[in-house]
């Protein structure tokens, strides 16, 4: 309950009770309630300068929460980098050489972050650096990691062809060293049994008993396996893909028919001394794109340094081949 308020009255010598005017009361009210109005706005200033509000406060811990995870984003990030630059490393260095391709360059796995902005969206937010930063890196390491896939990808075709490669090149004599009577000559210019002049010889001539087991050197394909090409009497040849084709001359016999596939140490016929031939052996001849080379460089599934070094010295010496 307010307070009455009084006065004395000299006149009358008594006390009277005050009595306020309606616009004094509202002066009062509306000096009251400016009071407070200002009173509170200096409070809620004081407040948002010194204190925070509850969502203020939840806003700053969910900030504060992001830092970290991008922090830990970044070196993982880190980490995934060093880890595919190894990768990188090996895949140019390591097996792009032995599989005789080209690396990768540099300019190529970095390819499509010059020139356009692409971040421009993530600009002018309060973490704008930070969000367009790990959204670049993440950027550049996806790409990599596309690129690099694909790399893997080409190695394992490239593997897989190598395999084959290996599989199918010629790379044993065709005849087996206990069979062998000698190795009668070698590739290059010799002396012709029949005209005596000096001719290419084309392959190599392995002396053995008629009958004895002829294989296939390598892994392919039968094109041929008869007796109608001149002076090779019963012959055999055989693809063996990637440029490579053998034949195998002066048969007894075939073991084999044409189109038929064969692997390497396949029986495929047997020594004789049909066509053009100076006495029972095997005439054996590698080609590769359809040159004659040299057949001796590919006795290495077979013979031992000192074997393949005497069979070198005897094949460089000149005489007269069998054919």
């Amino acid at each position: 309950m307010a307070k009455v308020k009084y006065y004395y009255d000299s006149d009358t010598l008594s006390y009277r009770k005050i009595e306020l005017r309606k616009r004094d009361k509202f002066k009062r009210i509306a000096g009251f309630l400016f009071t407070a109005i200002i009173f509170g706005l200096i409070f809620t200033f004081i407040s948002n300068q010194f204190f925070d509000s509850p969502k203020e406060k939840a806003q700053k811990r969910e900030i504060e929460n992001m830092k970290l995870r991008y922090e830990l984003l970044s070196k993982k990030m880190k980490q995934a980098q060093e880890v595919l630059a190894g990768i990188q490393e090996r895949d140019n260095n390591i097996y792009r050489m032995y599989f005789e391709t080209n690396p990768i360059p540099n300019e190529q796995r970095m390819a499509g972050f010059g020139g356009v902005n692409r971040y421009k969206s993530l600009e002018n937010f309060e973490n704008s650096e930070m969000i367009i930063d790990v959204t670049r890196n993440m950027d550049i390491l996806s790409k990599q990691l596309y690129i690099q896939s694909k790399s893997l990808d080409e190695i394992i075709e490239l593997a897989e062809d190598k395999e084959e490669l290996l599989a199918s090149m010629p790379a044993i004599q065709p005849v087996r060293k206990e069979d062998l009577t000698r190795m009668a000559s070698g590739f290059g210019w010799r002396s012709d049994p029949f005209t005596k002049a000096r001719k290419m010889h084309k392959g190599m001539d392995f002396s053995a008993p008629i009958g004895t087991p002829v294989y296939a050197t390598g892994n392919g394909k039968v094109v041929r396996a008869d007796n109608h090409a001149s002076g090779y009497g019963n012959h055999v040849r055989i693809d063996h893909g990637f440029g490579y084709l053998t034949l195998y001359a002066h048969l007894s016999k075939f073991n084999v028919k044409r189109g038929q596939k064969v692997k390497r140490g396949d029986l495929i016929g047997f020594v004789g001394n049909t066509g053009r031939s100076q006495g029972p052996h095997l005439h054996y001849e590698v080609h590769k794109n359809g040159v004659a080379i040299n057949p001796i460089n590919f006795y290495y599934g077979n013979l031992t340094p000192e074997e393949f070094e005497q069979m070198l010295i005897m094949a460089s010496q000149e005489g007269q081949s069998f054919d």
